[in-house]
Protein backbone atom coordinates (compact mmCIF):
# COMPACT_ATOMS: atom_id res chain seq x y z
CA UNK A 1 0.00 0.00 0.00
CA UNK A 2 3.04 2.61 0.99
CA UNK A 3 4.53 1.61 -2.83
CA UNK A 4 0.98 2.55 -4.39
CA UNK A 5 0.66 5.83 -2.62
CA UNK A 6 4.44 6.33 -3.53
CA UNK A 7 3.80 5.37 -7.06
CA UNK A 8 0.87 7.68 -7.10
CA UNK A 9 2.74 10.83 -5.41
CA UNK A 10 5.29 9.98 -8.35
CA UNK A 11 3.29 10.02 -11.42
CA UNK A 12 0.80 13.33 -9.73
CA UNK A 13 4.39 15.12 -9.78
CA UNK A 14 4.87 14.43 -13.60
CA UNK A 15 2.06 16.71 -13.88
CA UNK A 16 2.76 19.24 -11.83
CA UNK A 17 6.76 19.30 -10.95
CA UNK A 18 7.81 21.46 -7.95
CA UNK A 19 9.79 24.83 -9.94
CA UNK A 20 13.16 23.36 -8.19
CA UNK A 21 12.96 20.17 -10.49
CA UNK A 22 12.29 21.95 -13.69
CA UNK A 23 15.00 23.31 -16.35
CA UNK A 24 16.57 26.32 -15.52
CA UNK A 25 14.99 27.89 -18.64
CA UNK A 26 11.41 28.13 -17.58
CA UNK A 27 12.08 29.30 -14.08
CA UNK A 28 10.53 33.11 -12.99
CA UNK A 29 12.84 35.75 -12.78
CA UNK A 30 13.67 35.67 -8.39
CA UNK A 31 11.70 38.05 -6.97
CA UNK A 32 13.49 40.81 -5.12
CA UNK A 33 13.87 40.09 -1.78
CA UNK A 34 11.44 41.88 0.67
CA UNK A 35 12.64 44.70 2.79
CA UNK A 36 12.34 44.08 6.44
CA UNK A 37 9.59 45.62 8.94
CA UNK A 38 10.04 48.77 10.60
CA UNK A 39 12.44 47.93 13.64
CA UNK A 40 10.55 49.79 16.42
CA UNK A 41 9.00 48.04 19.88
CA UNK A 42 7.52 49.76 22.81
CA UNK A 43 6.93 48.87 26.37
CA UNK A 44 5.79 51.36 29.38
CA UNK A 45 7.28 51.97 32.89
CA UNK A 46 5.01 53.50 35.06
CA UNK A 47 3.70 56.53 33.09
CA UNK A 48 7.13 56.45 30.49
CA UNK A 49 6.25 54.73 27.16
CA UNK A 50 10.12 53.39 25.81
CA UNK A 51 10.24 52.87 22.32
CA UNK A 52 12.98 50.90 21.18
CA UNK A 53 14.25 51.99 17.75
CA UNK A 54 16.71 50.31 15.64
CA UNK A 55 20.05 51.52 13.55
CA UNK A 56 21.15 48.61 11.73
CA UNK A 57 24.15 46.38 12.35
CA UNK A 58 27.87 46.28 11.55
CA UNK A 59 30.27 43.51 11.12
CA UNK A 60 33.63 43.09 12.39
CA UNK A 61 36.54 39.95 12.63
CA UNK A 62 35.83 38.30 15.63
CA UNK A 63 39.59 37.67 16.34
CA UNK A 64 41.20 40.86 18.69
CA UNK A 65 37.64 41.26 19.66
CA UNK A 66 38.48 40.41 23.25
CA UNK A 67 42.04 41.18 24.43
CA UNK A 68 42.35 38.88 27.32
CA UNK A 69 41.06 35.73 26.11
CA UNK A 70 42.33 33.13 23.76
CA UNK A 71 40.11 33.23 20.34
CA UNK A 72 39.53 30.00 20.75
CA UNK A 73 37.49 30.28 23.69
CA UNK A 74 35.88 33.22 22.40
CA UNK A 75 34.67 31.42 19.65
CA UNK A 76 33.02 28.70 21.78
CA UNK A 77 31.62 31.28 23.84
CA UNK A 78 29.73 32.46 20.08
CA UNK A 79 29.27 28.98 18.94
CA UNK A 80 27.58 28.29 22.64
CA UNK A 81 25.34 31.25 21.74
CA UNK A 82 24.74 30.64 17.72
CA UNK A 83 26.38 33.63 16.84
CA UNK A 84 29.23 33.58 14.09
CA UNK A 85 32.36 32.43 14.74
CA UNK A 86 34.87 34.48 12.10
CA UNK A 87 32.79 38.23 13.09
CA UNK A 88 31.18 39.87 15.62
CA UNK A 89 28.11 41.14 14.53
CA UNK A 90 26.97 44.31 16.68
CA UNK A 91 23.51 45.73 16.48
CA UNK A 92 22.66 49.05 17.69
CA UNK A 93 19.16 49.87 19.47
CA UNK A 94 18.32 53.53 20.79
CA UNK A 95 16.71 53.89 23.60
CA UNK A 96 13.82 56.53 23.39
CA UNK A 97 11.90 57.96 26.77
CA UNK A 98 8.53 59.58 26.46
CA UNK A 99 6.46 61.23 29.07
CA UNK A 100 4.10 63.84 28.30
CA UNK A 101 5.46 66.48 26.51
CA UNK A 102 8.88 65.06 27.51
CA UNK A 103 10.62 62.73 24.86
CA UNK A 104 14.32 61.83 25.31
CA UNK A 105 17.06 59.77 23.32
CA UNK A 106 19.87 58.11 24.71
CA UNK A 107 22.22 58.62 22.43
CA UNK A 108 22.10 59.14 18.69
CA UNK A 109 23.00 56.19 16.56
CA UNK A 110 25.51 56.16 13.39
CA UNK A 111 23.74 58.93 11.82
CA UNK A 112 24.09 59.35 7.94
CA UNK A 113 25.63 56.73 6.41
CA UNK A 114 27.05 55.16 2.81
CA UNK A 115 24.38 54.02 0.58
CA UNK A 116 23.90 50.42 1.26
CA UNK A 117 25.58 50.34 4.81
CA UNK A 118 24.08 47.72 7.03
CA UNK A 119 24.02 50.65 9.91
CA UNK A 120 21.98 54.26 10.20
CA UNK A 121 18.62 53.09 10.05
CA UNK A 122 17.40 55.03 12.96
CA UNK A 123 15.82 57.71 11.43
CA UNK A 124 13.81 55.94 8.95
CA UNK A 125 12.06 53.56 11.74
CA UNK A 126 11.87 56.54 13.88
CA UNK A 127 10.08 57.41 10.92
CA UNK A 128 7.55 54.48 11.07
CA UNK A 129 7.36 54.89 15.11
CA UNK A 130 6.14 58.03 14.70
CA UNK A 131 8.91 60.06 16.11
CA UNK A 132 9.83 63.32 14.52
CA UNK A 133 13.38 64.66 15.49
CA UNK A 134 11.47 68.05 15.72
CA UNK A 135 9.64 66.74 18.67
CA UNK A 136 13.00 65.63 20.18
CA UNK A 137 12.96 67.68 24.07
CA UNK A 138 16.61 66.16 25.21
CA UNK A 139 19.57 64.05 23.91
CA UNK A 140 20.57 62.43 26.84
CA UNK A 141 24.47 60.70 26.37
CA UNK A 142 26.14 57.82 27.61
CA UNK A 143 29.12 58.66 26.25
CA UNK A 144 31.48 60.02 22.96
CA UNK A 145 31.79 56.74 20.67
CA UNK A 146 31.06 57.53 17.16
CA UNK A 147 28.14 55.08 17.22
CA UNK A 148 26.50 57.23 20.10
CA UNK A 149 27.11 60.69 18.62
CA UNK A 150 27.57 60.73 15.01
CA UNK A 151 23.86 60.99 14.77
CA UNK A 152 23.25 64.72 16.04
CA UNK A 153 24.13 65.64 12.51
CA UNK A 154 21.83 65.21 9.61
CA UNK A 155 22.77 64.89 5.92
CA UNK A 156 23.01 68.47 5.75
CA UNK A 157 25.36 68.79 8.81
CA UNK A 158 22.91 70.42 10.53
CA UNK A 159 21.50 69.39 14.25
CA UNK A 160 19.25 66.28 13.48
CA UNK A 161 17.57 66.92 17.05
CA UNK A 162 16.67 70.98 15.98
CA UNK A 163 14.66 71.76 19.66
CA UNK A 164 16.59 69.53 21.36
CA UNK A 165 18.90 70.06 24.80
CA UNK A 166 21.79 68.06 24.96
CA UNK A 167 22.99 66.35 28.00
CA UNK A 168 26.15 64.88 28.88
CA UNK A 169 28.06 63.56 31.47
CA UNK A 170 30.60 66.08 32.70
CA UNK A 171 33.73 63.48 33.06
CA UNK A 172 33.18 62.54 29.31
CA UNK A 173 32.67 65.95 28.09
CA UNK A 174 36.01 66.99 29.84
CA UNK A 175 38.29 64.33 28.86
CA UNK A 176 36.67 64.43 24.93
CA UNK A 177 37.46 68.56 24.74
CA UNK A 178 40.42 68.71 26.52
CA UNK A 179 43.17 68.62 23.23
CA UNK A 180 46.02 67.88 26.08
CA UNK A 181 44.23 64.22 26.67
CA UNK A 182 44.58 62.93 23.16
CA UNK A 183 48.16 61.36 23.84
CA UNK A 184 47.15 59.91 27.30
CA UNK A 185 44.30 57.89 25.26
CA UNK A 186 44.33 54.60 23.40
CA UNK A 187 45.45 55.37 19.85
CA UNK A 188 42.68 53.93 18.66
CA UNK A 189 40.34 56.48 20.04
CA UNK A 190 42.28 59.71 19.56
CA UNK A 191 39.89 60.40 16.33
CA UNK A 192 37.02 61.08 18.83
CA UNK A 193 38.44 64.32 19.97
CA UNK A 194 38.29 65.50 16.28
CA UNK A 195 35.09 64.11 15.70
CA UNK A 196 33.39 65.21 18.66
CA UNK A 197 34.30 68.87 18.23
CA UNK A 198 32.46 68.23 14.90
CA UNK A 199 29.38 66.31 15.88
CA UNK A 200 28.21 68.90 18.66
CA UNK A 201 29.26 72.47 17.45
CA UNK A 202 25.88 72.46 15.97
CA UNK A 203 24.78 72.54 19.40
CA UNK A 204 26.90 75.55 20.68
CA UNK A 205 24.85 76.90 23.54
CA UNK A 206 22.59 73.99 23.88
CA UNK A 207 25.31 71.39 25.49
CA UNK A 208 24.97 70.72 29.55
CA UNK A 209 27.22 68.85 31.41
CA UNK A 210 26.02 66.77 34.30
CA UNK A 211 27.78 65.12 37.00
CA UNK A 212 27.50 61.40 37.95
CA UNK A 213 24.37 60.77 40.19
CA UNK A 214 22.63 63.91 39.22
CA UNK A 215 18.82 63.45 37.90
CA UNK A 216 19.14 64.44 34.63
CA UNK A 217 15.40 65.32 33.69
CA UNK A 218 12.62 64.57 35.71
CA UNK A 219 12.27 60.21 36.14
CA UNK A 220 15.95 59.85 34.80
CA UNK A 221 18.87 59.79 37.02
CA UNK A 222 22.50 59.03 35.85
CA UNK A 223 24.59 56.43 37.00
CA UNK A 224 28.90 56.56 36.66
CA UNK A 225 29.91 53.22 35.20
CA UNK A 226 33.11 54.47 33.68
CA UNK A 227 35.89 52.24 31.92
CA UNK A 228 34.66 51.54 28.40
CA UNK A 229 34.70 55.30 28.41
CA UNK A 230 36.56 57.38 30.91
CA UNK A 231 33.20 59.16 31.54
CA UNK A 232 30.92 56.26 30.66
CA UNK A 233 27.46 56.81 32.26
CA UNK A 234 23.95 54.22 32.59
CA UNK A 235 20.74 55.84 33.40
CA UNK A 236 17.73 54.88 35.99
CA UNK A 237 14.40 55.51 34.45
CA UNK A 238 11.83 55.36 37.20
CA UNK A 239 7.93 56.45 38.14
CA UNK A 240 6.84 55.14 41.58
CA UNK A 241 7.88 51.72 41.98
CA UNK A 242 8.45 51.03 38.02
CA UNK A 243 11.93 50.98 36.46
CA UNK A 244 14.53 50.34 34.33
CA UNK A 245 18.11 51.05 33.47
CA UNK A 246 19.56 52.34 30.20
CA UNK A 247 22.73 49.76 30.01
CA UNK A 248 24.42 52.12 26.92
CA UNK A 249 27.74 49.84 26.61
CA UNK A 250 28.13 48.59 29.60
CA UNK A 251 28.29 44.98 27.45
CA UNK A 252 28.75 44.77 23.50
CA UNK A 253 26.90 41.71 22.58
CA UNK A 254 25.65 40.26 25.81
CA UNK A 255 25.55 36.77 24.54
CA UNK A 256 29.33 36.68 25.51
CA UNK A 257 30.00 39.53 27.69
CA UNK A 258 27.25 38.57 30.04
CA UNK A 259 28.48 35.26 30.05
CA UNK A 260 32.22 36.42 30.66
CA UNK A 261 31.94 39.74 32.54
CA UNK A 262 35.78 39.90 33.18
CA UNK A 263 36.93 39.68 29.70
CA UNK A 264 37.51 43.07 27.58
CA UNK A 265 37.09 44.29 24.90
CA UNK A 266 38.92 46.26 21.94
CA UNK A 267 36.72 49.03 22.62
CA UNK A 268 37.16 49.76 26.13
CA UNK A 269 39.20 52.59 26.91
CA UNK A 270 40.28 51.10 30.45
CA UNK A 271 39.97 47.42 30.27
CA UNK A 272 40.46 46.44 34.27
CA UNK A 273 37.95 49.17 35.23
CA UNK A 274 35.74 48.28 32.39
CA UNK A 275 35.38 44.87 33.34
CA UNK A 276 35.09 45.98 37.02
CA UNK A 277 32.20 48.25 36.49
CA UNK A 278 30.35 45.35 34.14
CA UNK A 279 30.44 42.89 37.19
CA UNK A 280 29.34 45.40 39.60
CA UNK A 281 26.56 46.46 37.73
CA UNK A 282 25.09 43.20 36.48
CA UNK A 283 25.11 42.22 39.90
CA UNK A 284 23.25 45.10 40.52
CA UNK A 285 20.60 44.56 38.17
CA UNK A 286 20.43 40.58 38.67
CA UNK A 287 19.67 40.80 42.05
CA UNK A 288 17.06 43.70 42.15
CA UNK A 289 15.79 42.28 38.66
CA UNK A 290 15.83 45.66 37.00
CA UNK A 291 14.17 45.16 33.72
CA UNK A 292 17.07 46.79 30.97
CA UNK A 293 17.76 48.13 28.11
CA UNK A 294 21.23 48.04 25.88
CA UNK A 295 22.54 49.57 23.05
CA UNK A 296 24.21 46.33 21.27
CA UNK A 297 21.51 44.06 22.36
CA UNK A 298 19.64 41.65 19.94
CA UNK A 299 16.63 43.93 18.79
CA UNK A 300 14.72 44.66 20.33
CA UNK A 301 17.26 44.85 23.14
CA UNK A 302 15.29 45.03 26.60
CA UNK A 303 15.07 42.53 29.02
CA UNK A 304 16.40 41.33 32.46
CA UNK A 305 19.97 39.71 33.83
CA UNK A 306 20.34 36.55 35.46
CA UNK A 307 23.04 35.29 37.42
CA UNK A 308 24.40 32.22 35.75
CA UNK A 309 27.56 30.53 36.82
CA UNK A 310 30.26 32.89 37.86
CA UNK A 311 28.59 35.21 35.46
CA UNK A 312 25.49 36.12 34.06
CA UNK A 313 22.75 35.74 31.28
CA UNK A 314 20.26 38.04 29.43
CA UNK A 315 16.60 37.31 29.08
CA UNK A 316 14.84 38.87 27.05
CA UNK A 317 11.80 40.58 27.82
CA UNK A 318 8.17 39.12 26.29
CA UNK A 319 6.88 40.46 23.51
CA UNK A 320 3.59 41.96 23.95
CA UNK A 321 1.43 43.15 21.30
CA UNK A 322 -0.35 46.15 23.58
CA UNK A 323 2.01 48.73 25.11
Amino acid sequence: MIHRRIALLAAGGAFAAPAFLRPAAAQAPAATAPAQAPGFYRFRVGGFTVTMVHDGFFGRPLEGFVRNAPLAEVQAAAAAAFLPTDRQVIPFTITFVQRGDTLAVFDTGNGVTPAGATAGRMIANMAAAGIDPARVTHVIHSHFHGDHVNGLLNAQGARAFPNAAVLVPEPEWAWWTTEGNQTRSPEMQRGNFANVARRFAPYQGAVTPFRPGAEVIPGITSVAAPGHTPGHTIFRVADGDAQMMFLADLTNRPEILMANPDWQIVFDFDGDLAAATRRRVLDMVATDRIRVTGYHFPFPANGYVAKQGNGFRFVPADWSPVV
